[in-house]
């Protein structure tokens, strides 16, 4: 099947990527590469597939052929909708049938205003699937997806989606149907409820260091309530992600608008106080001076597994720290080069390709984002290398006890009951 993929969003590449595997011819227009880049080299599995695809000449640069396919899939960025309304109006020039596939962020309504330009009686339709990949597992969840969820109002355009996507799906995923207005809200639904639990859980972190109690214990007692269940339920100085912010914005700005909820508003707000969570420790740590001090930094991505950086929460931290005139020595298993390209020649940023050297000489350490190999490192060692023993964790990685034994003074989220901090 000739299909044309427009966009540069991750959703994008990967449906490149993936339906090409599978024998599709995929066409495109590129028109901006440090998009697709930082995609590619940011993505586990992404960049091979998408060179695989362009040798077996399966992935074609062709703008004018793109134009022509009977299949449309458009996953472009929620600000870009007058660019997918001029595609869409180019499109409904043709007299033949057509299946335009959205997973942009264009808001409720939007793809009901795509469909409005085509001509239903040529067989010209509109779907919605939502874009519910995950950054960092967005391959593997594409072809193995738990659930499809399809917003139509047309049997055929429906049976069309289910036939492209066969090859992932086998007929054994649950699928849900519904509208296009309820299939663009539902991604709304999904972040803001995500939102919701990670910032109570880091409410309940504060309130347990006022009260002396541990929230992880608490955290593991509310998981024993099967309606409540484990995921997003862990403390840290506060969430990122670019698609995952945009979402909430969009869910705050309908909530505004439709019930004047400053509900979600909220939520943002207190977020981004949680993210300025590391530095104020320090701050009063080191008694309102971080002048002439060299701080390490482990992880600067917004979540493990990508090497994204855009809205981290570790981006507030370095800036902070900056202003102040301290220095930074900085580690990522991915993100160095975007956090590189983000400060360009600044002389207050030392970027270190092994975590322990990062620690060497610094004052304190910073750990900002949970990846695995972070997870269990050798606390004597950096004992050693650290001019302070001192380890600022926002994201609640360590037992304090461990910690504690090798000397470090170490500041947690709402586990002040088990620190000398």
């Amino acid at each position: 099947m000739k299909i044309s993929v427009w966009g540069h969003e991750l959703s994008a590449w990967i449906a490149r990527a993936q339906l090409a595997a599978y024998g599709n011819d995929i066409y495109h227009a590129v028109a901006d590469n440090e998009p697709i880049e930082s995609h590619l080299r940011s993505e586990p599995g992404l960049l091979t597939s998408i060179q695989a695809a362009e040798f077996n000449q399966r992935l074609i640069i062709d703008p004018h052929k793109a134009l022509e396919s009977d299949v449309h899939w458009i996953a472009m960025e929620s600000s870009a909708f007058d660019e997918a309304k001029t595609l869409v109006e180019r499109l409904a020039e043709s007299d033949k049938p057509l299946l335009l596939i959205n997973q942009s962020n264009f808001g409720v309504g939007a793809s009901d205003e795509l469909q409005s330009m085509l001509d239903e009686s040529k067989g010209q339709y509109v779907v919605y699937f939502p874009d519910v990949l995950q950054a960092g597992q967005a391959m593997q969840q594409f072809a193995n997806p738990q659930a499809l969820l399809i917003g139509s109002e047309h049997e055929v355009a429906t049976d069309l989606l289910l036939s492209l996507l066969r090859p992932f799906h086998l007929g054994q995923r649950a699928i849900q149907r519904m509208t296009r207005r309820e299939a663009e809200f539902v991604k709304y639904a999904i972040t803001g409820i995500l939102a919701l639990r990670l910032g109570y859980i880091n409410e309940m972190a504060g309130l347990c260091d006022q009260l002396g109690i541990d929230i992880d214990a608490i955290r593991r007692g509310m998981t024993t309530d099967v309606r409540i269940g484990s995921h997003y339920l862990q403390p840290g100085s506060g969430f990122g992600g670019q698609q995952f912010t945009q979402y909430l914005e969009g869910l705050s700005t309908l909530l505004s608008e439709q019930k004047g909820s400053v509900f979600v508003d909220t939520l943002l707000q207190q977020n981004e106080v949680n993210k300025e969570w590391p530095f104020r420790t320090l701050w009063q740590h080191y008694q309102c001076d971080l002048s002439n001090k060299t701080f390490a930094i482990w992880g600067v991505a917004f979540k493990p597994g990508v090497a994204d950086v855009e809205t981290s929460p570790a981006l507030r931290v370095i800036d902070a720290l900056l202003a102040q005139g301290a220095k930074l020595q900085i580690h990522d298993p991915e993100a160095l080069q975007t956090l590189a390209a983000r400060y360009p020649g600044n002389q207050q940023i030392q970027l270190m390709t092994h975590n322990y050297d990062a620690c060497e000489g610094a004052d304190a350490l910073l750990v900002l984002t949970a990846w695995p190999e972070y997870a269990s490192p050798d606390f004597n060692r950096i004992a050693s290398q650290l001019e302070n023993p001192l380890i600022i964790d926002g994201r609640n990685l360590y037992d304090p006890n461990r910690v504690q034994s090798a000397g470090i003074t170490y500041y947690c989220m709402g586990r002040s009951c088990l620190t000398n901090a």
